[in-house]
């Protein structure tokens, strides 16, 4: 029997053998009440010493795949009849509460099915910006400290009806204690408990109503079925022995279950090497709608998330491998709603030629057995992933491997989006070893912000993308910035620098005109294009791997626009033809004595987890760039709460010794530093001006379209990523000896930029430009007065001293220079300062 036809026969689709006789027969356990019963629930055996048997549901999206429009409308029939139950008045009043981690999902459907019920759940998370509204016990649970983290503590505190939703209502013990807490600090006059299946013995079924009559309220129950559950004698002592038997069956362990029925009862294999490529989704999660009901989900929340809904099943249906026909999309603990709704719009999109099913990761311990009559046929076990607040320990997802599927669509927030989850035992490696394509799918978590956070704008634009911005293609950068492309910006260069060196205005508030290459110069960037293709491959591939090692497995890459974005995407394209990884990759603008872009950062928050971003330039020169960085980041903590973003760099080179994260320390020629737009996507440098730039827009930028004849970008990083199978060792080797190296910052840049400063009577750092890309700008941007050269500097500087030729510029040769040549700034810049012929003009 094949896997697929294997896995086929069972699971899902209830089809066969109650998947509750091989504990019952074991055991003596059984079921008895309603007809629909059986169907619902199945038996296992749980790895926890309080209760032996675990009722399995087959409706819940947890340990069993199933349908997503099965477990929805399970919980909004629910919903609906707590609704009837109430009447219309009593029910625009309710507020719904969900139980961590198994019911979260559940509840959020059950007030789907209300329709205008906030929604708040239970966590196990604590979050440190969050007081505490309430907490209780679940004690026969594994993990039983519960917590209320409401946004909004109002929430909990008006008179309407209170619903307390959990998957099965089994001693009444959870929701006695819950509403005992509760009543004492908001009392109420109604409760309604709301489960799939109650399955209270006879001695437990009063304890409700004298619970009502002590607090002076009405509680109402309202279930799909119900039954009681036979526990014979010892049953408990007669569980464990029959758990330990059959983990102890397979000693060796790094071995997970299987449904290979050849395996014998204990269905386990040695765990599998992964064998799928992970590939990541982008669902680009609306940033105003929270991740769940941890801390409170309103029915605006619900609007906007069933608005945003369908685009992104499409993103999802688009990612799918071709000829899928049995995809999982495979929630994360608490997160339950989120990917099931994901997973019921995507059901929608794919129709009915593939079956979509659905279920989460666990924290429960449950034994696995692949016997039809079991409920939990295979368990894939990995390490949490999430630095969860009781410390490390196994998590589960159980009925996956074996299963058939062709696809699995793991979806986590950003919480849990860490190394851990990357590592080579974690949750995509595991699957991956079972399944031929997995994709990962990234929520933003949602934490409320500081309440001395500013106004936040309503809703921040998505990204600006090629071929409408930029001639990048669309999925090599997302930019975030405005498009400007229709407002007058450029001023000759001598007007702009006048202005800037009188402090009459700032160089952002203005463009350069765009400097057109002479023939001769475009045949040197050809040349040192074709000379330098290699030597930059491998700096790209040396840096992509430090940040894959030392900063993030997923990271999100954030290059400063407008010279770090070819370096952006030529990481990304790194990433992706050595290891597989499609990277976000987005621009921000940065300006001197500015920051930042905070929107733009605001907006990154909202879409990832900051700890995974990480910036990218092209290279530093004194490091002036780095230190703003810092300062903004911790001005953007301190003014908007928001923390995480790591200010460290990852640059190609690092001539000025400013960062730890960089590809070579040489001064050399990065040929995207020869020109302006033509090689950056044809996009300017950014602009940050008060009548174009608002408090809640993004900072702007042009998109030079009409020069599209003379782009270079798309040649640029097809010359450079061409080369990358050839010096695929070399990276491998440089990355090594880089990540084994001391890497500390010396800073020795800057020294020398200060000693320049006043040898040269300057006496203004800020013009001092070190290095070959800074003294590229000066010649192309600036007024240039002199060009600082390394004696023994070659074919490097062909392109400087061209530019110095043709704009009148000395170049002198300095022996103990620690950059291959410097530009210098005219310092004392006014229009005489230039001839008629507009060179520049000794002092």
């Amino acid at each position: 029997m094949t896997e697929r036809a294997h896995a086929e026969g069972h699971a899902d689709e209830g089809a066969g053998a109650w998947s509750g006789s091989w504990v019952a027969e074991r055991l003596g356990v059984g079921l008895t009440g309603d007809e629909a019963l059986t169907g619902l629930l199945g038996l296992a055996l749980r790895r926890n010493p309080k209760r032996a048997h675990l009722l399995v549901s087959n409706v819940l999206g947890k340990h069993v795949p199933q349908s997503p429009s099965v477990v929805h409308g399970h919980g909004v029939a629910l919903g609906r009849r707590v609704r009837d139950l109430l009447g219309a008045e009593a029910a625009e009043r309710a507020v719904v509460l969900g139980y961590a981690e198994t019911a979260t999902g559940l509840g959020h459907s059950v007030a789907d099915g209300l329709g205008s019920a906030p929604y708040l759940h239970s966590t196990r998370r604590p979050v440190a910006t969050v007081a505490r509204a309430g907490g209780f016990e679940e004690s026969h649970s594994h993990a039983t400290s519960h917590l209320l983290l409401p946004e909004d503590p109002a929430l909990l505190a008006g008179d309407g009806p209170l619903v307390l939703v959990d998957d099965e209502f089994s001693t009444g013990n959870t929701v006695l204690n819950t509403v005992r807490a509760l009543h004492e600090r908001y009392p109420r006059k109604r409760y309604v408990v709301v489960a799939l299946v109650d399955m209270r013995s006879p001695a437990d079924a009063g304890r409700l109503d004298d619970f009502a009559r002590e607090i002076g309220a009405r509680v109402d129950l309202v279930t799909t079925a119900s039954g009681t559950v036979q526990l014979p004698l010892g049953v408990l002592e007669k569980g464990q022995e029959l758990v330990a038997r059959h983990e102890t069956a397979a000693t060796d362990p790094t071995t997970e279950p299987t449904t290979d029925p050849t395996t014998g009862p204990t269905g386990r294999v040695p765990a599998a090497e992964p064998s799928a490529t992970v590939r990541r989704v982008e669902l680009r999660w609306p940033h105003d709608v929270p991740d769940g009901g941890r801390h409170g989900f309103t029915p605006a929340h619900r609007a906007r998330l069933e608005a945003a809904l369908p685009a992104m099943a499409a993103r999802i249906a688009e990612a799918l491998p071709t000829g899928a026909r049995r995809v999982l999309v495979l929630g994360f603990e608490e997160l339950m709603y989120a990917p099931l709704r994901l997973a019921h719009a995507l059901e929608q999109t794919v129709g009915g030629d593939v079956a979509v099913r659905y279920s989460t990761t666990t924290r429960s311990p449950v034994l696995a057995v692949d016997d039809p009559g079991y409920a939990i046929r295979t368990r894939l076990v990995f390490p949490a992933h999430d630095d969860p607040a009781d410390g490390p320990g196994e998590r589960y997802a159980y009925n996956v491997a074996g299963a058939g599927f062709d696809a699995v669509v793991a979806v986590v927030d950003s919480v849990a989006d860490t190394p851990a989850l990357h590592a080579p035992d974690g949750l995509p490696a595991r699957l991956a070893a079972h399944v031929p394509h997995v994709l990962l799918a990234v929520v933003p978590s949602y934490v409320p912000g500081s309440p001395h956070a500013p106004e936040r704008p309503s809703m921040l634009p998505e990204p600006l993308r090629g071929p409408d911005f930029s001639s990048y293609a669309p999925d090599e950068v997302g930019w975030l910035l405005q498009d400007l492309s229709d407002v007058t910006l450029e001023a000759p260069t001598e007007e702009r620098e006048e202005a800037i060196q009188s402090g009459g205005a700032h160089y952002a508030e203005s463009l350069p005109v765009e400097y057109q290459p002479s023939e001769q110069y475009q045949q040197l960037f050809h040349a040192a294009l074709e000379t330098s293709a290699a030597r930059l491959a491998r700096a790209v591939g040396a840096v992509t791997e430090i940040v894959l090692a030392e900063r993030s497995p997923r990271p999100v890459l954030v290059s400063l626009a407008r010279a770090g974005t070819p370096v952006g995407v030529l990481m990304r394209r790194w990433a992706r033809f050595r290891h597989g990884l499609d990277l976000p990759h987005y621009a921000v603008s940065i300006v001197r004595g500015r920051g930042i872009d905070a929107n733009a950062l605001r907006w990154l928050a909202d879409h990832h987890d900051p700890a995974d971003v990480v910036f990218v330039d092209g290279w530093t020169g004194k490091g002036a760039i780095t230190r703003e960085l810092a300062a903004a980041l911790r001005a953007f903590e301190d003014s908007d709460g928001i923390t995480g973003f790591d200010p460290e760099i990852a640059v190609l080179a690092d001539p000025g010794s400013c960062v730890r994260t960089y590809g070579t320390r040489d001064d050399f020629l990065i040929p995207s530093a020869c020109l302006n737009s033509t090689v950056s996507g044809l996009i300017s440098r950014t602009v940050l001006r008060a009548d174009l730039v608002g408090p809640h827009d993004f900072h702007g930028a042009k998109f030079y379209r009409e020069l599209a004849g003379a782009d270079l970008s798309p040649a640029f990083l097809d010359a450079v990523s061409a080369r990358f199978p050839e010096v695929t060792e070399a990276v491998d080797a440089q990355a090594k000896d880089l990540l084994s190296a001391d890497r500390a910052p010396t800073w020795e840049g800057w020294a020398a930029v200060e000693r320049i400063s006043e040898e040269y009577g300057i006496h203004d750092v800020n013009l001092v430009k070190p290095g070959v890309g800074e003294t590229t700008r000066v010649m192309l941007r600036r007024v240039p007065w002199k060009v600082l050269a390394r004696a023994v500097a070659g074919a490097d500087l062909d392109h400087v001293r061209l530019l110095a030729e043709q704009r009148g510029v000395p170049v002198e040769e300095v022996a103990d220079l620690p950059y291959t040549c410097v530009g210098l700034i005219h310092p004392q810049y006014t229009r005489g300062a230039t001839g008629a012929d507009g060179k520049a003009v000794t002092l």
